[in-house]
């Protein structure tokens, strides 16, 4: 008999304590998996925001809780643009809208509509909006067709009837799901005359950008700008904070898992310590019988594994349909996902076996045959 047919003989003639230590690793890796999709999805949605405009890097105040809370003005857009290294600050009002139960943060954007170009943004259907329009808006091609809602429509927002005078694209999902509007108007429905909540930034080829941004935050100390992802915890805390629950979260699923496999191991140990001695004294070497422990329960934790894989798509499924969550978790299951909780899987099945292993080793034969 092989080892490999050996260990499988032994989890089949344990059933109950293979299913308990399989349970303890599918809890720890639906966890790993139901948080790491929640924090890399609603991560991604953040940082789409700042993705949406064509530009070298973005510009946002610092510090603030939520990026939806970043607050420049036009002084602050006017000294950005004065940088004779930059071709072009577009200055945008970010607005979120409660449309309907499937849409209860729904974006508006508010910019002049000479920007949309530089913006990034591709007219593909209708016409763009005029800058004073109080009642037009162009929609996202991609929101536009989820609504049902063409060029010539009418689309409640806020209370207010709009005409769809233009569909539009920016090759971004985030933007593409979006509203855009007149600058002005939008400022004026916010109470927030003057107000923009970001400033994208395009910047001369052969200029040095990094400089560039250094010398418009030394001008103005309380913004921030922002060109990879690293830079965004700087004007969104939320970030660092979905990071740091994700990280305590698993390894607190970890230690779970991992005293849930020793705790099951240990009890099967007792029971085997019969079984170990009879089979030292026949030979076996301690790191053959140290193999056996082990190797138990990595396959136990391989089909913890795939049932935890299981139980962490109907966890996201859950949580893709809480009312907080609507438009603003969109699942995106990676594979840097699914080889961390991998990982975790035979982390928490190493460590819950290792003293129960150790412990198998070391008995001298003679004390595990009269151990009753």
């Amino acid at each position: 008999m092989t080892m490999f047919s050996l260990v499988v003989k032994n989890l089949l003639t344990r059933r109950a304590r293979s299913i308990l230590t399989a349970s303890a690793v599918a809890i720890g890796v639906m966890t790993v998996v139901a948080l790491g999709v929640l924090t890399f999805s609603l991560r991604e949605t953040a940082i789409s925001i700042l993705r949406t405009g064509k530009a070298d890097f973005t510009v946002a105040q610092e510090g603030v809780s939520d990026l939806l809370y970043s607050a420049l003005d036009v002084g602050d857009l006017q000294r950005i643009s004065a940088h004779p290294e930059v071709e072009s600050a577009i200055g945008v009002l970010v607005a979120t809208v409660d449309l309907d139960d499937e849409h209860p943060l729904f974006l508006e954007l508010g910019l002049e509509p000479e920007g949309l170009e530089e913006f990034g943004v591709r007219v593909v259907d209708g016409r763009r909006y005029a800058a004073d329009a109080e009642n037009e808006v162009m929609l996202g091609y991609r929101i536009a067709a989820d609504l049902d809602k063409g060029v010539g429509d009418s689309i409640d927002i806020d209370d207010s009837a709009f005409e769809v005078v233009g569909l539009f694209a920016t090759g971004q999902v985030f933007g593409d799901s979006a509203a855009m509007m007149p600058l002005r108007p939008l400022q004026a429905r916010e109470r927030k005359p003057g107000a923009l909540t970001l400033a994208f930034v395009r910047v001369d080829p052969s200029a040095d950008i990094e400089s560039l941004r250094t010398a418009i935050e030394d001008e103005s100390p309380q913004l921030a700008t922002v060109r990879t992802e690293s830079d965004f915890g700087r004007v969104d805390r939320n970030l660092a904070l979905l990071n740091a629950a994700n990280f305590g979260g698993s390894i607190l699923a970890l230690l779970i898992g991992a005293v849930g496999v020793m705790n099951t191991t240990l009890l099967s140990f007792f029971e085997r310590t019969r079984e170990f001695g009879v089979l030292r004294a026949i030979g076996w070497s301690r790191r053959r019988l140290l193999v056996l422990v082990v190797g138990e329960a990595l396959i136990v934790s391989l089909f913890g594994a795939g049932a935890g894989v299981g139980l962490g798509f109907a966890a996201v499924a859950f949580l893709e349909r809480l009312p907080d969550l609507l438009g603003v978790f969109r699942p995106e299951f990676t594979s840097a996902v699914f080889g961390r909780a991998l990982g975790f899987a035979f982390g928490m099945t190493f460590l819950g076996a290792l003293y129960p292993a150790l412990r198998a080793v070391r008995l001298l034969p003679i004390e595990a045959v009269r151990h009753e």
